[in-house]
């Protein structure tokens, strides 16, 4: 054999070597993009109820979270931001588009601004309705993106039901329009993993894409996954979720950019050390995913990091189950808790205080950084133990397996219902710092009514708004 022979064979073997490779790589990530199988054949009856039946759907979930806030009604209340920024700037400034906390927020300047032509003493509920329409909307979302990785219909009902019923939420995430895209943040998770068949789901994935990049700038780190869908589905018609996400993108940069990154941006402050990003980690997100009530419990009982071991110990050994015993849901466990894991990281260091301030069982800071967390553990332990229910489908004959797969999914579902039923109701910040809307309401109502100048001047929280009185709508 000659030299140049030798070398073209070298060549050949590399070439081949890295064929083989990109193959593995893309048949390995493929999976994480799953196509659904096809519906079955439906009669206009039955697409009728189907869709009265998801309406029905939603319409019970908004309620069920409505009825989660303790105290004063959440539909009497005003929450945060949704106050003494939104509103305000809606009133004073109708449909000013501008930056807040170092970046746009689409979703709930919209839904501000829709409020705002409202009669102004129906302000609180319009915000309510439209903080639970928005999590009801996207629990039912994610129940359909889910089907390519849950086959089972049951265990996707339970996907659905676990982002309304997620014990964290009370605390300060239910019924405002300024927590709303913090719930759209785990249905553009499922959404970029979902392979729509029509054009209305496809329409549906591009208007969370740009919905949640548009209104949260943290979904910028759910790039890796859009690449990987790229380098995995090459058809542009499956893109429909990444071409709302870069429009989203195109939207943030015409806000950033100018911006410069100064002084208003939170990124100019100093990032949080590690270890405390951590620490919110261990504690507002692994210890919480046993449930609020129990969270509390296990840190009276052993301390918070005690109980943050315990979390830890349970989770690990649940997904170390999984990763050995079902290995087609192995690439979405860890890319699940991985994408949890970084956002509350990432969160948490640009934004210190929830990972420093002291916690209390009512007034905890910052659980909106672990929803995502949260709710993609939830994600991945029901995709496991879908996978585990197919495994004993596909062999029947193992009966040990078997009876050892439904054990393991019953106990996942009693255990995810006693805690939905224990942490259903509970007082947090979204009941303790709310604002009561009516004497607000009224107050500038009256001011209006007696104002010479057409306009008021009124205190929100700490600082003077002026409101030209042709924008409240009495």
């Amino acid at each position: 054999m000659t030299p140049g022979t030798r070398d073209s064979d070298q060549v050949a073997t590399a070439v081949t070597a890295r064929k083989a490779t990109a193959e593995g790589t893309h048949g390995a990530l493929r999976a994480l993009f799953p196509l659904a199988p096809e519906p079955a054949p439906r009669t206009w009856i039955r697409r009728g109820m189907s869709a009265a039946a998801q309406i029905a759907a939603v319409g019970i979930a908004s309620i069920a979270m409505l009825l989660r806030i303790p105290g004063r009604p959440a539909w009497r209340t005003i929450f945060g931001d949704d106050y003494f920024w939104f509103l305000a700037q809606a009133i004073q400034r109708p449909w000013h588009w501008g930056q807040y906390g170092g970046y746009v927020e689409v979703l709930p300047r919209f839904i501000a601004q829709v409020v705002s032509y409202l009669p102004l003493t129906d302000a609180a509920l319009a915000f309510a309705l439209a903080g639970v329409v928005v999590a009801a909307c996207g629990a039912l979302v994610i129940f359909h993106a889910s089907a390519g990785h849950i086959e089972s219909v049951k265990l996707r009902a339970l996907l659905a039901v676990a982002l309304v019923l997620l014990p964290i939420a009370p605390m300060e995430l239910i019924a405002s329009g300024v927590e709303a895209p913090w719930y759209l943040l785990p249905v553009l998770f499922w959404a970029m993993l979902w392979r729509p068949r029509s054009r209305p789901a496809m329409a549906v994935a591009a208007a969370i894409g740009f919905l949640t990049m548009a209104s949260n700038i943290l979904a910028v780190l759910l790039a890796p996954l859009l690449v990987a869908r790229l380098y995995v589905l090459r058809r542009p018609r499956e893109h429909a979720v990444s071409a709302g996400w870069l429009a989203g993108c195109l939207v943030q940069a015409a806000y950033v950019i100018p911006l410069g990154l100064n002084s208003q941006s939170r990124l100019d402050h100093s990032l949080t050390p590690l270890r405390q990003s951590l620490a919110f980690y261990a504690h507002v997100v692994l210890v919480p995913s046993l449930g609020w009530h129990t969270s509390w419990w296990l840190r009276s009982f052993a301390g918070a990091n005690g109980a943050a071991a315990i979390a830890a110990v349970v989770l690990a050994v649940s997904f170390g189950l999984i990763l050995v015993t079902q290995p087609g849901a192995r690439l979405f466990v860890v890319t699940a808790v991985a994408a949890g894991f970084t956002f509350s990281v990432v969160s948490t260091s640009i934004n210190p205080a929830p990972a420093i301030d002291l916690m209390l069982p009512t007034d905890v800071l910052g659980t909106r950084y672990a929803l995502m967390a949260n709710f993609l553990i939830v994600s991945a332990l029901i995709v496991g133990a879908d996978h585990a229910l197919r495994s004993r489908a596909h062999d029947r004959r193992r009966r040990g397996a078997g009876l050892k797969s439904v054990t393991a999914v019953t106990a996942l579902v009693v255990f995810l219902a006693a805690t939905w039923a224990v942490d259903f109701r509970y007082t947090g910040l979204r009941s303790t710092t709310a604002w009561s809307w009516a004497p607000i309401a009224a107050k500038w109502e009256h001011d209006c009514a007696h104002s010479r100048t057409g306009e008021i001047t009124e205190t929100v929280y700490r600082r003077l708004w002026t409101f030209p009185c042709r924008n409240i709508t009495p």
